[in-house]
């Protein structure tokens, strides 16, 4: 089963571009059943209040309940305060599997790591080239899983992708995405440095054609178990390690009804 770990789906509300416009499913849904894309991560482009765009994005699954699975969008400084409660929502209500960060809006926090670890959920963290926070953040949280898309830069950098690929090599809980790199040799090196078991498959869809994104991990001319990995059982792998920490309390029910869902993609 192909899981694409990348993708923005509803309304932004900032109307700078389009990432912060507009990201339809309509077409992007028909390329990926095209290309043989099963599932499909989504979470909200930028908008100007998360707990708003996560329910949106709840609402969007909730229309293609077998395509998608949902990660929570928050704001490192906005939201500070309210990491917590963001995130319970988004698992105890929408089923969400996973957290999303990006350093435009502000740098990761501590707040958001133990948030990602109480929960135990994997943690999509653009840097936009600036890596340096991964360093110091992956040893001190060795049970949060981070997840760096595009190889560190959606913007070619060459040196932030090396760094990456370095990262991944040194840090047991760092993986990498592969969506939007332009590069290709960069996506080699990844996967013979870092391993298969270090990369994940992306598309950051809808902007981009996930038939094309997929193509290129088809090229790497893996063995089949190595393309596997990449192309969704690292994605589950990393999904299925989410569970509350009971904290005294027992695990939550609602947490539970996530592990379920997760365990049922990986018996298709």
């Amino acid at each position: 089963m192909i899981i694409d770990c990348h993708c923005h789906a509803g309304k932004g509300d900032l109307l700078t571009g389009p990432w912060d416009t507009d990201a339809p499913m309509e077409v992007y849904l028909k390329r990926s059943r095209a290309a043989g894309i099963a599932k499909t991560v989504i979470f909200s482009p930028f908008h100007s209040n998360y707990r708003q765009a996560n329910a949106n994005t709840a609402r969007i699954i909730a229309q293609y309940p077998d395509r998608l699975l949902g990660f929570a969008f928050v704001h490192a400084q906005r939201d500070r305060g309210r990491i917590h409660a963001l995130i319970a929502e988004a698992v105890t209500r929408w089923r969400f599997c996973g957290i999303k960060v990006h350093r435009l809006d502000a740098p990761l926090t501590r707040e958001i790591c133990d948030v990602a670890q109480t929960f135990r959920l994997p943690l999509l963290y653009d840097p936009v080239g600036q890596t340096d926070l991964i360093d110091l953040l992956a040893p001190q949280y060795p049970t949060v899983n981070f997840i760096m898309p595009h190889l560190g830069s959606f913007a070619d950098d060459w040196r932030t992708h090396l760094r990456v690929v370095d990262q991944i090599v040194r840090h047991p809980n760092v993986y990498a995405d592969t969506s939007g790199v332009r590069r290709f040799d960069y996506l080699v090196e990844a996967v013979q440095r870092g391993g298969a078991h270090k990369v994940l498959f992306g598309s950051d869809g809808p902007w981009l054609h996930p038939g094309l994104e997929l193509h290129k991990i088809r090229l790497l001319g893996l063995h089949p178990q190595q393309e596997n990995l990449i192309l969704g059982k690292n994605l589950l792998r990393l999904m299925q390690s989410a569970k509350t920490v009971s904290r005294g309390r027992g695990r939550d029910a609602s947490q539970r009804l996530v592990n379920s869902k997760i365990s049922n993609l990986g018996h298709h």
